[in-house]
């Protein structure tokens, strides 16, 4: 395997999670509500760690792809 193939997979598994955690918030919120104070500084434990940990996915996503094509972000 190519190093351009794993980085293309490493990039879509995290995408497949980030797309679960998604759907797991559109239950969570229909079954509890958020307010924006709940998702900004929540001590829900799923809403603790869900906003941190998919923004470090993301960030993740982006920097993978300028892997792919070589390019930067910068």
């Amino acid at each position: 395997m190519s190093d351009v193939e794993a980085l293309k997979q490493e990039k879509q598994a995290l995408i497949d999670k980030m797309l679960t955690m998604q759907k797991q918030f559109i239950e969570h919120e229909h079954e509890h509500g958020i307010s924006g104070k709940d998702y900004w500084a929540s001590k829900d434990p799923f809403l603790s760690s869900y906003r941190q940990e998919y923004m470090d996915m993301a960030n993740r996503v982006v920097d993978l792809a300028h892997q792919i094509v070589g390019s930067s972000r910068l």
